[in-house]
């Protein structure tokens, strides 16, 4: 799978990278903030609309993320976890979707949330998109997949059922490294008995007209195909509790 959505961006990339070699610890903290997005305030967790019918008890869908699905830099609504939220307003029986979502969040950070977020919202079903900030910021990936591991263990733990969407790097990481992280997100689903969609930006990464101007982050256009790629994995789960 072509991953040129980074290809645009590389030459500033390369010239923060250098900068930070240069620069010390405040330029990296810079260079983070310019890859992740924006700090967390520019995505904070946003609530889906509840789906639930008068006398009918709503099931929960819970979305950890990062800045891919909170809406960062759309107008808010407009987002593919919001989208999701409206398609399940129709189904039976209703579901509420709570969107913990968090702009430039990592693996570590969700693992740190996903025990009160359970406790909170009691979901049956959570969907994982997390991994990219780990990889933009150069985190070990045996981390990474430990990070994951975790929270879809505690996920299965609690009785809910996880839903892993699959992240990818661009070729200037290097095949080694590309090959390891795509497959960390496989051995993760299959050791914790989660559902895996592959990539989640499949059918966006190589077209540049569905990205923002930072070339990284998904315009409001390709939020219905980000739902698209999210469906056919998420609604067997779905379907176990009709």
């Amino acid at each position: 799978m072509s991953t040129s959505w980074f290809r645009p961006a590389l030459p500033a990339l390369s010239g923060l990278l250098a900068a930070n070699a240069s620069a010390g610890e405040s330029a990296r903290r810079a260079l983070l903030r310019w890859l992740v997005g924006g700090t967390a305030a520019a995505g904070l967790p946003a609530l889906g609309r509840a789906a639930s019918r008068p006398g009918v008890a709503a099931r929960t869908l819970l979305v950890l993320g990062d800045s891919l699905s909170a809406e960062y830099g759309l107008r808010r609504g407009a987002g593919w976890v919001e989208l999701l939220a409206q398609r399940l307003a129709a189904r039976r029986p209703p579901w509420q979707v709570v969107n913990a979502s968090i702009s430039g969040e990592t693996t570590a950070g969700g693992d740190s949330r996903i025990a009160p977020l359970l406790e909170r919202h009691r979901p049956a079903i959570v969907v994982i998109e997390l991994g990219g900030n780990d990889a933009l910021r150069g985190l070990d990936l045996s981390a990474t997949e430990a990070n994951l591991a975790n929270i879809a263990r505690a996920t299965r733990v609690s009785g809910a059922r996880a839903l892993l969407l699959g992240m990818q790097v661009p070729p200037n990481y290097g095949r080694p490294y590309a090959d390891a992280f795509a497959a960390l997100f496989r051995r993760v689903a299959e050791r914790e008995k989660a559902s895996l969609l592959a990539f989640f930006l499949d059918g966006v990464a190589d077209r540049p007209e569905l990205f923002q101007p930072d070339r990284i982050h998904p315009n409001e256009n390709a939020q219905p195909r980000l739902l698209d790629n999210v469906w056919p994995a998420l609604r067997p789960l779905l379907d176990q509790d009709r």
